[in-house]
């Protein structure tokens, strides 16, 4: 799953490379190197503006939403932090995200996003120095790693939006990231990652217009093998009250390999 990211682009970096004609985000966008559920993150969707009529068409507009998403069936916003993924291979089918995904689809722009890997010969053995009684079983140690472009584009993880509507009658925007296989560079790590949408997908994928199931799970691609860059990088990312570019600096291993994956594996 994907749980962790980051997104550092400026607000005006965002609107010109997704071309968006529509600023509706609240208040400031601020780099984040520790984005974690329910916060609040940049998303881009096309939408057609409150009250205009249907054959008006939709407007590509940049807006900051909740991440964890919250149907609108759902009685309150505590179950969105337990939809912060759909997966790839059934969003298109399950109540919570069907309809999101027939015409409530948005992009979630980022510089990479964060896994964790067990490190090898820290398995769960009991631990032999608490006695044969006592012995406890020694909790995995794992390594966050950073996974990003290896061309230092923009991700544009595929997301979905939903509005919900609080007992105080106010509308909220939460969202969710589709995630698929990772391939076999990454799956070392983990065995799923963030989708990443094509830029010459972005108009198709973002059409609320195009409802056809087929031809929208179409547009999902998984990304090849050695298109991205996998690095350990410090535990501090693992409070989320952290928060900097330290946490997606390299973080050397101290064995030469310049701390890059392909010297860990």
């Amino acid at each position: 799953m994907c749980g962790r990211y980051a997104t550092t682009r400026a607000r005006q970096e965002l609107l010109d490379e997704f071309q968006v004609q529509l600023d509706a985000a609240d208040g400031d966008i601020r780099p984040d190197y520790n984005v974690a559920p329910t916060k609040q993150v940049p998303v881009v969707l096309d939408r057609r503006p409150k009250d205009a009529p249907e054959e008006e068409a939709a407007v590509r507009q940049l807006r900051t939403v909740r991440w964890g998403l919250v149907p609108s069936w759902a009685k309150d916003l505590s179950i969105g932090s337990r939809m912060i993924n759909a997966r790839v291979e059934t969003v298109h089918e399950k109540p919570s995200y069907r309809r999101a995904f027939a015409r409530r689809r948005c992009l979630l722009p980022a510089d990479g996003y964060f896994e964790w890997y067990v490190l090898e010969g820290q398995d769960d053995t009991p631990d032999p120095a608490g006695g044969e009684k006592k012995a406890k079983k020694r909790k995995p140690q794992k390594q966050p790693f950073f996974i990003r472009p290896k061309d230092g584009a923009v991700m544009a993880m595929a997301g979905l939006y939903e509005l919900w509507k609080s007992p105080e009658d106010e509308w909220v925007w939460t969202c969710t990231v589709i995630t698929t296989e990772a391939p076999d560079d990454l799956g070392r790590i983990h065995d799923r990652m963030p989708m990443v949408v094509e830029p010459d997908r972005w108009d198709a994928w973002l059409d609320p217009e195009l409802t056809d199931t087929e031809t929208v799970r179409g547009l999902l691609v998984p990304a090849m093998a050695g298109t991205m860059d996998a690095y350990p990088v410090s535990k501090a990312v693992n409070s989320v009250k952290n928060n900097g570019p330290e946490l997606i600096a390299p973080e050397e291993s101290g064995d030469g390999s310049g701390g890059h994956s392909d010297g860990l594996f």
